[in-house]
Formats: C-alpha cells, structure tokens, sequence
C-alpha cells in the first residue's frame, strides 16, 4: 500500500503542480473542471447511484454546469454565496448525525449538495486564478488546509483523547483539531510579520485563517458522514493507494470557496 501510494503521488504530483501554477485562463479552468468533474463521478455513488451510465450522466451535467459559469462570470458571486450558506448548513448536519440525515432530501437532495460542493470550489479557484498573485493565493489556501492535516495528525496521535465527531470519523479528535488550527496560525503569523502586515490586518488575517481551516474540517467530515451512510470507504479507486479524488480534495472543497469570499470582502478581487 505505501508503495502504491509513493509511485501514485510521483506521477501525480508534477501534473497537479504544472496544472495549477502553469495553466491560466480556460485552460486553467479546463483542468480544474476536468477534476471536479471526476469528484462529481465519485459523489454520484455516494449519492446512490449505482450504475454507471447514471454517474457519467451526473458527471456530464456538472461539466455542463461549469462551461456555464465560466460563460457567465456574473454568476460567481452567487455560486459562492451558495457555498457559504451551505457549509454553515453543513456544519450543523455533521454535528448531527444520524439524526441529519433526515434532512438530506434522500437521492434528490443528496444530487444538489454535490453541486454546492463541486461547482463553488472550481468557481473559487477560477477567480483566484484571475486576481492579484494569483498563484500565491492558491499556495496560500493550500498550505492553509495542509498544515491543519500535518498538525491535526501529530497532535491528534499525542494528545488525541476528545472525539470530534465520534459517529462520523472516530479517528479525528479535539485535540488534533486545536494543534492543526495552532499549525495553520502559526504559519499565518510568520508569513503576515514577514511581509510585514499591520497588527490590524495581520489580527483580521488571523481570524480568516482560522475560519477557512474550521470550514476545511467541516469539509473533510462532510464527505466522511456522506460515506458513512452509505457504506463506502473510498470514494472510488482512481488514485492507487490514496482513494478517490474526493478523498483528496474534500478540505479543500470547503476551504477555496470560503477562502475567496473573504478575500472578496476585502477587496481583494476589485481591480
């Protein structure tokens, strides 16, 4: 298995990195969709779509939905507005099962809330793609989600004791969840003295650090608590060793679309 998953991450690991931080405009767009689409394959079984004809379907129409919001850029705002009501939704949904799942909507519901994760994360990426230091802000968010995992593991293997949330993955703690949101700030710190922000900015990016990794965490058990109830370790086999490609991106699902909204607030994106 650590063999699969070494080899797997070799191949990987220079497309996803000439992906993101060579490709720009449609073409960026393009390879962003083209994951996504993959993820939206993956969520179809999760959903309770069995057959394959059924989960191509789902995944073409989420294509389809993607080349309409790159036609239409007025809808972006919409599309992560979307996304931030849904993850406050979410939030109380996963603090909440089983009894949440009553709420799902069954396979109808179940089909849109793959949209509201899949469609605003690409969404989310587009833009920051076509904002100042563009690549930077991908690096960012990125490294933001990473570090909460890397510390979140260590701390949770030392200290791990209070279960974060037992019926929806047993093996995350509060522990863990408190020395990865510690990792993520310190590097929040070291780069905002570094660059050598004001108390006050650094104070606020502090804040939306923390905030993008809480909802980085909601994202990791949203998929978990959707795989739970429907019996499915793995969101496919794609990804030798390492799962699915929803196993990989489910933090950063959350996480991007978040992550751009606040910067949208700031101004970031206002040229």
């Amino acid at each position: 298995m650590l063999k699969q998953r070494i080899i797997t991450a070799l191949i990987l690991l220079p497309i996803a990195l000439a992906g993101f931080f060579l490709l720009d405009g449609w073409a960026f767009a393009l390879f962003i969709g083209f994951v996504v689409t993959l993820g939206a394959w993956e969520w179809a079984r999760l959903a309770g779509l069995e057959a394959q004809p059924l989960r191509v379907a789902y995944a073409a129409i989420v294509a389809l939905l993607l080349v309409g919001a790159w036609s239409m850029p007025v809808v972006a705002p919409w599309l992560l507005g979307a996304a931030v009501l849904w993850w406050m939704a979410a939030t109380v949904l996963v603090l909440n099962y089983p009894d949440s799942s009553r709420y799902w909507g069954g396979l109808p519901g179940k089909l849109l809330i793959g949209l509201l994760i899949l469609i605003p994360a690409w969404q989310g990426l587009v833009l920051l793609k076509q904002w100042p230091q563009a690549n930077g802000l991908i690096i960012a968010v990125m490294v933001l989600v990473w570090g909460a995992d890397i510390g979140a593991y260590f701390a949770g293997k030392a200290f791990g004791k209070r279960k974060l949330a037992p019926l929806v993955s047993p093996g995350k703690s509060w522990e863990g969840f408190y020395g990865g949101l510690a990792a993520s700030l310190a590097i929040a710190l070291v780069v905002g003295l570094q660059q050598g922000w004001q108390w006050g900015s650094l104070l606020l990016a502090l804040a939306g650090a923390a905030l993008v990794v809480a909802v980085s965490v909601i994202g990791d058990l949203t998929e978990s608590m959707f795989k739970r109830q429907s019996g499915i370790k793995d969101s496919s086999n794609l990804l030798p060793g390492h799962g699915g490609v929803l196993d990989r991106i489910d933090s950063l699902t959350a996480a991007v679309p978040v992550f751009a909204v606040l910067l949208w607030l700031a101004g970031w994106g206002v040229q």
